[in-house]
């Protein structure tokens, strides 16, 4: 499963909190900077759950419903 998540990750764009992070995490590097922070994760598997709590709330946000569902019903002549 978390290949899906890393798979994700790296296709975002550059820079992005999700991307910098799957860069780090492929290249083995726990020190990551992105949107002018720094954070130093103690662990790989830290990580990981760091993407995928990303991936969810991506995830989430796509697949939600619309606020508002408007119908028109209608008067033909």
């Amino acid at each position: 499963m978390f290949a899906d998540t890393l798979a994700w990750a790296l296709a975002q764009v550059a820079g992005t909190r999700a991307r910098v992070l799957a860069d780090a995490y492929t290249s083995g590097t726990r020190k990551v900077t992105f949107e002018n922070r720094t954070v130093e994760y103690a662990t790989l598997a830290e990580m990981e759950r760091a993407l995928s709590a990303l991936y969810a709330a991506s995830v989430s946000a796509t697949h939600r419903r619309p606020a508002r569902t408007i119908a028109v019903i209608g008067g033909g002549s």
